[in-house]
């Protein structure tokens, strides 16, 4: 509670610091990305695409946690500007997978680098056994709410 004991104290609230780390490490995204003609959604999809090749756009769009529509028009613009292919016709059923072109494979090789040294900024102050219990509560976390929400 806040000190007023309503609503929550956003000095002692996990949930206020993990959105402030979020929207932190999303600007820090943006800043490297910025020079490479890149963002954070483009970047997503992207490293979505090289790691899991022929995704949907529905698939897409929840891995870079955007609308449906969103990642239409961003695919849309990635296939226009030589970065991503897709067929004209859908192989089954109504969806068209996506796969990345070279160019879109040489783009996203330079933008991997440069998310990579902000995530290495951002545990620079961390051990190893910090880096991993960290990624091991924040597992948890996700877990938590994600099992939460499937019951209700």
């Amino acid at each position: 509670m806040s000190q007023d004991g309503v609503g929550v104290d956003l000095e002692t609230s996990l949930g206020y610091l993990l959105k402030e780390a979020s929207s932190a490490l999303r600007a820090a995204m943006e800043e490297v990305l910025r020079p490479l003609g890149m963002n954070v959604t483009r970047y997503s999809c992207l490293e979505l695409l090289a790691q899991r090749p022929g995704l949907s756009n529905s698939e897409l769009a929840r891995g870079a946690f955007v609308t449906r529509q969103s990642m239409n028009v961003l695919l849309q613009a990635l296939e226009r500007e030589g970065y991503v292919t897709r067929p004209e016709q859908a192989p089954v059923g109504k969806v068209l997978p996506t796969r990345l072109t070279p160019r879109g494979r040489r783009s996203l090789a330079k933008a991997s680098a440069a998310v990579r040294s902000v995530e290495v900024r951002m545990q620079s102050g961390l051990t190893e056994a910090e880096r991993s219990g960290a990624f091991r509560l924040l597992r948890s976390m996700i877990h938590s709410l994600r099992e939460g929400s499937d019951g209700a």
